[in-house]
């Protein structure tokens, strides 16, 4: 057990520091979301209370334009990265064992992730905008939403991404839709109910839901259960989704 924790924080740390080394992207991570947030937030505030609308932009902004893309699409282009440079492939001749690895890069995401929680909620917060409902539920929901689109960027990793150029389709292709469905930019509302039915099959309708709920109107675990059991049932599914598709590529390396 020790040694898999030193190898998870190891894995975690290079990570991390080579992120830290591509400091356009994260500097784009930062910006994409805070534009996003002023730009949303101010249409929508109207002739209404400006904070009142970033209470209710900041959450959507976070889990969609921020979490969805660089922890869904920043895990699929790393593992194509990894697996371009044949980092994957020393993996299998060390001692590294391949789940101290797949931790270490959820570890990872879970620290990029809340970076950009403090840059999305910073920036709500300088417009009047606050976090209404309990802390621990907030974070809670931020960390089952980071862990399931991690999970999801092993499956595309490992299956329908072969080069780092083979990125962007995949996610744009099937985020996107999910991302509109899931009221990342508008709410449900005004969805017709065909659509709002087929929203209700959207992982991230629930994520927006869940956060929005307890955020902007203060709500509680109980009133958000059905979002929240979804939100459960899904990050659990994603992840043994994401070990299944990761171990098939390990052993799809071994065979070559």
């Amino acid at each position: 057990m020790k040694q898999i924790a030193i190898q998870l924080f190891a894995t975690t740390r290079r990570i991390l520091r080579e992120l830290l080394r591509t400091k356009r992207s994260l500097i784009f991570w930062a910006i994409f979301p805070m534009l996003m947030l002023i730009l949303f937030g101010l249409i929508y505030s109207g002739n209404n209370e400006q904070s009142k609308s970033f209470d209710a932009t900041a959450p959507g902004i976070l889990i969609g334009a921020a979490l969805f893309f660089s922890c869904l699409g920043g895990t699929t282009a790393l593992i194509v990265g990894e697996r371009e440079r044949l980092t994957l492939n020393r993996i299998l001749i060390t001692p590294m064992r391949p789940l101290s690895y797949f931790l270490g890069i959820v570890l990872a995401q879970l620290v990029v992730g809340f970076f950009q929680t403090i840059v999305v909620y910073g920036t709500a917060f300088l417009f009047g905008g606050r976090i209404h409902g309990s802390l621990w539920l907030v974070f809670l929901i931020i960390t089952m939403s980071i862990i399931a689109f991690v999970g999801l960027g092993f499956v595309f990793g490992a299956t329908f991404a072969k080069r780092t150029e083979d990125v962007n389709g995949p996610v744009a292709a099937i985020g996107v839709p999910l991302l509109v469905l899931g009221g990342t930019f508008f709410p449900v509302s005004i969805l017709p109910g065909y659509l709002l039915l087929i929203a209700k099959a959207d992982p991230v309708f629930h994520m927006n839901q869940a956060i929005k709920m307890v955020s902007a109107n203060g709500a509680t675990i109980s009133e958000i259960s059905t979002y929240f059991i979804f939100l459960i049932l899904f990050s659990t599914a994603s992840i043994i989704a994401g070990v299944y598709f990761y171990q098939r590529l390990l052993h799809s390396i071994k065979k070559t």
